[in-house]
């Protein structure tokens, strides 16, 4: 029997409609640019990886959801209040708080609205 092994998700996000606004956020945000063009970036920090993908579709971002899932998630906070990412960008950030399915996250909405939930693991 073949045994089957997923070893990483490395999902694509859409950057909404100002493709390097988007690139230069996830940048000031700490992510690491391993690869770009025209069309996609793909971003790392750490062992997480994601692509943005130069594309917009309104109805897509306001309810695209992904979970970074971290080591201080106080830490993390900190981080986007003094980066400056929260007023630069005019994106919207909720303190850690216990969520009802009982993590602690911030909810960070992107410039193009997808929101990222950054928990502790």
């Amino acid at each position: 029997m073949m045994t089957m092994k997923a070893l990483k998700l490395r999902p694509f996000v859409p950057s909404g409609e100002d493709y390097p606004l988007a690139v230069q956020f996830y940048e000031d945000l700490g992510f690491e640019k391993i690869f770009t063009s025209d069309e996609l970036t793909i971003f790392r920090m750490d062992e997480t990886e994601f692509h943005l993908q130069n594309y917009q579709n309104a109805e897509l971002q306001m309810n695209y959801m992904l979970e970074l899932c971290v080591q201080d998630l106080d830490a993390w906070w900190s981080h986007l209040q003094h980066s400056g990412v929260i007023g630069k960008y005019g994106v919207k950030a909720k303190p850690p708080e216990i969520q009802p399915y009982g993590r602690r996250a911030i909810h960070l909405l992107d410039p193009a609205g997808v929101l990222w939930h950054i928990t502790e693991v």
